[in-house]
């Protein structure tokens, strides 16, 4: 795609809808309300900033519905393991106090593995939302990786 001259002002805007995304730590949804926000605001000043905003938008969408892949294949995995395995954790507190850990069920080890995963995507989520940060910054477009392209 080529851009037209671009000004630090679309430079900025763009690296500020990008890093916009982490204001999900503050307000819920904010992954998506503030690229969402800023990319409406300011689509129609550049093809540089609609561009960017585009890919925010739809690099959230794509990591929303990973995560929720993930966990339907998760939270089975735990839950077969607590109602399948309660030999795992005996605990007798009303006799007397009497903790029994026996071997975990393998289900929890599949689980436990694919929660994992989440945590490593969650850290290169951040990652690349950094990496195109810096990329709006010097004037230059991001493709996330894995990212479905819901809005072209």
């Amino acid at each position: 795609m080529i851009l037209k001259m671009i000004d630090n002002h679309q430079k900025n805007i763009a690296t500020f809808i990008h890093l916009s995304s982490f204001s999900r730590f503050i307000i819920p949804f904010g992954n998506f309300l503030g690229p969402i926000i800023l990319w409406i605001a300011n689509k129609d000043k550049s093809e540089f900033i609609d561009a960017h905003g585009k890919q925010i938008i739809n690099f959230q969408i794509s990591i929303l519905l990973y995560a929720l892949v993930i966990g339907m294949i998760t939270v089975p995995f735990f839950l077969f393991n607590i109602f399948n395995g309660l030999d795992f954790i005996d605990i007798h507190a009303f006799d007397s106090i009497h903790i029994n850990i026996d071997q975990p069920s393998p289900l929890l080890y599949i689980g436990g593995g694919l929660g994992f995963l989440a945590v490593i995507a969650f850290l290169l989520e951040m990652v690349f939302i950094v990496r195109a940060g810096l990329a709006a910054k010097e004037g230059e477009l991001f493709n996330y990786p894995l990212t479905i392209n819901f809005l072209k």
